[in-house]
């Protein structure tokens, strides 16, 4: 996991609702253990047409969104089931930041420990978001996390809510296991004394 501090990236627009993690990540592929590699297999199904060529209406095969790392979309992202697997696609595809008015729950945790910054906001900021991509081609944001904002070349400044554990587990790069590791003497010595 990287630090996240300061970030600039292009938003792609997905504008949908209730995107569930089936349609992130198709169950054909929750085969492999590894968390590398899946995010060549993210919206396959809608990606893809069935003779395996690209589907060029969908908004991630768009030459403009190709590179982008800041996903927008709707209200329930990630909802369904509770495979990991598809934090582990998006962000093996590329993507930073979700921009949604709200996630399923344990998607939205499950993004917070694979490294990405999981945005809330009110349906009318995602609005006005969605009209900026539409403005401005190859439309770019920057997050900072310190700060808790958005902004963007043309003047934009939104604040963001974060919880302050996941702020720090992001701007220090702590996942659950660099967590534990930060008690490694502790528990080399509650180890040796009950050995």
């Amino acid at each position: 996991m990287e630090k996240f501090q300061t970030f600039t990236g292009t938003v792609a627009p997905m504008d949908r609702s209730n995107v569930d993690t089936d349609q992130i990540m198709p169950k054909q592929f929750l085969k492999r253990i590894e968390r590398s590699g899946f995010g060549q297999f993210v919206f396959f199904d809608w990606r893809f047409r069935e003779d395996g060529s690209e589907n060029p209406d969908f908004e991630l095969n768009r030459p403009e969104y190709r590179n982008a790392t800041i996903l927008l979309t709707r209200r329930n992202f990630g909802s369904g089931s509770s495979r990991e697997h598809a934090p582990w696609g998006l962000a093996d595809y590329g993507f930073k930041v979700l921009i949604a008015p709200s996630f399923a729950d344990i998607f939205f945790n499950n993004a917070f420990k694979n490294g990405m910054l999981p945005i809330r906001l009110s349906e009318e900021q995602v609005e006005t978001l969605f009209q900026r991509c539409a403005t401005y081609p190859g439309w770019q944001l920057t997050v900072n996390l310190e700060a808790q904002t958005l902004s963007d070349a043309y003047g934009l400044s939104l604040p963001f809510e974060v919880d302050a554990f996941r702020k720090h587990c992001l701007l220090n790069a702590l996942d659950d296991i660099s967590l534990t590791l930060q008690h490694e003497n502790e528990i080399r010595d509650w180890e040796e004394k009950h050995a």
